[in-house]
């Protein structure tokens, strides 16, 4: 059983949608139980960090989470939750990767100015572990996001936008990815099945 953490932060949609495609079948549920009985467990997530982390911390899912053994991916938000702490709200987070999710900085490039958000597609580098199996170097990703995760022993992924940032992070059975793989396309798809392959 693959189950979607459903912690009301929005996002459930478009990943249900990509789990359809890869012909996933899966449970949204926010009950300790089912997570702890799944095979895979997605912690998806848009919005505001410390807001997020205080509906994991209501349902009482920030003590459940980390005990996990299964695959367990977070996406965008739900990486950064998997963090120490992130600067966005000030947010103590469940500490599973071993490093800080701090605010873009922007600036400039040789294209023009780096505007925060950073919205859009862009390349991910260094790829590591088998999420990135079957993948080039520089592969294009989505991103909408203003904050980031350091990079640290657990990036297994790079992305560079002014400075370099973890677009990915893996720890044991522990994944996430800064970008949304259910709106990049043909690496999304990719990334998912990986995902999904992934031994225990």
């Amino acid at each position: 059983m693959i189950a979607v953490v459903d912690y009301a932060t929005g996002n459930l949609r478009s990943v249900a949608n990509a789990l359809h495609r890869a012909g996933a079948e899966f449970t949204l549920t926010a009950d300790p139980a089912l997570l702890r009985a799944a095979d895979r467990v997605i912690l998806p997530g848009v919005g505001e960090a410390s807001s997020a982390m205080a509906k994991l911390r209501e349902r009482e899912l920030d003590g459940v989470i980390p005990t996990l053994t299964c695959p367990v991916l977070g996406i965008c938000i739900g990486m950064q939750l998997m963090c120490l702490t992130s600067e966005e709200g000030d947010a103590r987070c469940m500490g599973i990767f071993p490093t800080h999710v701090r605010r873009l900085r922007g600036g400039a490039s040789e294209e023009g100015p780096l505007k925060v958000p950073h919205v859009g597609w862009d390349t991910i580098e260094g790829l590591r572990t088998p999420l990135f199996d079957g993948l080039h170097e520089g592969s294009f990703v989505y991103y909408v996001h203003s904050f980031a995760a350091e990079t640290c022993p657990a990036t297994i992924a790079t992305t560079r936008y002014g400075e370099s940032f973890s677009a990915a992070l893996g720890r044991r059975n522990f994944y996430g990815v800064q970008f949304h793989p259910e709106k990049s396309g043909a690496t999304g798809a990719a990334i998912i099945r990986n995902f999904l392959n992934l031994h225990p």
